[in-house]
């Protein structure tokens, strides 16, 4: 929150009073560290992405310490989490070869899901993948793996041919199409992998800082209290709406990276 909106909600500024609305900015996204060890300073996010973390591990930790044949609540949880990327985006994105990616793929898809979560979480109340730096340092951990499988499968020609020289298409058009490529496989994809789900997650928290600011700035008089109720009711179905965007951007990472690796796994020709 900015500092305007602390001394507006501290001030009791509301509509029809003598007081602007304390509109969401660049400063909703900055936090004073809260604690600093060495060099390091931690913020809020900084400090959320690491509970994240480790309540993923821990999670799927307690999960399958101890499997059983028959497995418990937890166990169950885990299991059909675990199935739902190994069947659903590992084997249906890259084929048999897809086994040997799962735990990435799994890794991935609850680590974006947990961060993105955040922002309903009390105490919480941001996504820590709307600040740009977090998407980034996913989207480069995905660039060097299909960096590194697209040279280790092909070689260093191979794999140059398999980025920049798509095969079947008509010789006289690779002058114009083998940079185009370049460009695409080497640059625009995790600058787009990152800006995709930073932009969904900025906005939707955005979205939600609007019409909860809203709510208490038009309380104060009988018409501004029913401006009021309406923005909560927007608040509520848009936090609702951002529930399902925050799994389905966690999805649609996975599944751009499972690509990724299909795509490197694939033979130039």
């Amino acid at each position: 929150m900015t500092p305007d909106q602390t001394l507006a909600f501290e001030t009791d500024c509301h509509l029809f009073h003598d007081c602007g609305y304390p509109a969401p900015s660049l400063f909703s996204f900055e936090f004073e560290p809260l604690f600093t060890l060495g060099p390091i300073e931690f913020n809020k996010p900084m400090l959320m992405a690491l509970l994240g973390t480790v309540f993923v591990l821990g999670f799927f930790w307690a999960a399958f310490a101890r499997a059983k044949v028959v497995p418990g609540k937890l166990q169950m949880v885990a299991e059909m989490g675990y199935d739902f990327v190994r069947r659903g985006i590992a084997r249906e994105v890259i084929g048999k070869e897809g086994e040997r990616y799962v735990p990435l793929l799994v890794s991935l898809f609850f680590l974006v899901w947990v961060l993105n979560i955040w922002a309903v979480v009390p105490f919480g109340q941001i996504p820590v993948t709307s600040m740009i730096g977090y998407p980034v340092a996913l989207a480069l951990l995905v660039w060097v793996i299909y960096m590194t499988l697209t040279f280790q499968r092909n070689g260093f020609v191979g794999g140059i041919r398999n980025l920049c020289v798509p095969s079947g298409l008509p010789r006289w058009i690779y002058f114009l199409l083998t940079p185009v490529e370049f460009l695409s496989n080497v640059f625009v994809r995790p600058f787009t992998l990152a800006v995709r789900l930073f932009g969904n997650m900025f906005a939707g928290h955005v979205l939600i800082l609007v019409f909860t600011i809203a709510t208490w700035y038009t309380l104060g008089s009988i018409v501004g209290t029913f401006y009021s109720v309406t923005s909560l009711t927007m608040t509520l179905i848009l936090t609702g709406f951002e529930l399902f965007i925050q799994a389905l951007q966690a999805y649609v990472f996975t599944v751009l990276t499972a690509t990724y690796i299909a795509g490197a796994l694939e033979e130039a020709h």
